[in-house]
């Protein structure tokens, strides 16, 4: 695996330059998915703040003070954590708020992956930061072996075109220009429809291009589908529905190892019924 330059790993998405730091850093982490990866990269007593949709790994959260939600950050409670770091993410976070949070924390880590191979930079990227290379390495050489054998499957099986809903009432899906999509069309599920923006888009059962479907996913995740929608969904699609596990298609950092492993095993199995 080609290993980047030191000075290409400290650029974020942003293109903020940083440095390693020394010594115990004061982390918060604002990202979901990427306060497990600060986690499993061994950061795990450095982490001070998170959201309270910071969920994994649970037993090591509960110990970790909530700073509000990843729309809504409680920025008193955030500045009293007096964090060295911040790791923020452009879809997830606020860029008014990432701004004020700029203006008192030293250094605040932005990330934006938009398909699954950035993974690999926000590995490289928090490694590099926190001197944790071994350990960002390792993830780097597992994502890339199961990233392998997800292509494998979308390369094995006809490509199908899926709706992959993500909320109801209104009824919402994901562009194509979505970490999600990239993601889905890895295993060869192309989402429907085939537009780039708004990212998240509303639609209607009468959709000029809902025929082009051939599959529904209905993700756990913001919206929690349950089995009672995939009846509805099937009735209202006159398509084969699915609830999906939303972590593994949409949470990047580490769980996108895990993730990419369940959407090559799900592909199987869905084309095998």
């Amino acid at each position: 695996m080609m290993t980047k330059t030191s000075d290409e790993m400290l650029i974020d998405a942003a293109g903020q330059r940083h440095v390693p730091h020394e010594g115990s850093a004061r982390i918060v982490s604002l990202v979901p998915s990427l306060t497990e990866l600060v986690c499993d990269l061994g950061l795990a007593p450095q982490l001070v703040g998170r959201t309270g949709f910071c969920i994994h790994p649970r037993s090591v959260l509960r110990a970790v003070a909530k700073v509000g939600g990843t729309k809504d950050v409680n920025l008193s409670r955030l500045r009293a954590l007096a964090p060295t770091h911040v790791i923020v993410n452009v879809d997830e976070n606020r860029r008014e708020c990432v701004e004020e949070i700029a203006g008192f924390v030293p250094h605040v880590i932005v990330t934006h992956p938009c398909v699954p191979e950035d993974n690999l930079s926000v590995y490289r990227l928090l490694g590099a930061i926190f001197d944790r290379r071994a350990e960002a390495e390792r993830l780097e050489v597992a994502f890339a072996e199961a990233l392998a054998e997800a292509r494998s499957v979308g390369a094995a099986l006809p490509r199908e075109k899926v709706l992959y809903l993500i909320w109801r009432e209104p009824w919402m899906t994901v562009a194509r220009s979505t970490y999600i999509a990239a993601t889905l069309a890895a295993v060869g599920w192309d989402t429907c429809p085939v537009l780039s923006a708004p990212r998240y888009p509303a639609f209607e059962w009468d959709a000029p291009w809902l025929p082009e479907v051939q599959r529904v996913l209905l993700s756990s995740e913001p919206y929690r589908f349950r089995e009672q929608h995939v009846d509805e969904v099937g009735r209202l699609s006159g398509r084969p529905a699915s609830l999906i596990d939303g972590e593994m298609a949409s949470w990047y950092g580490s769980r996108a190892i895990e993730g990419l492993r369940h959407l090559a095993a799900l592909r199987r199995s869905l084309t095998a019924e």
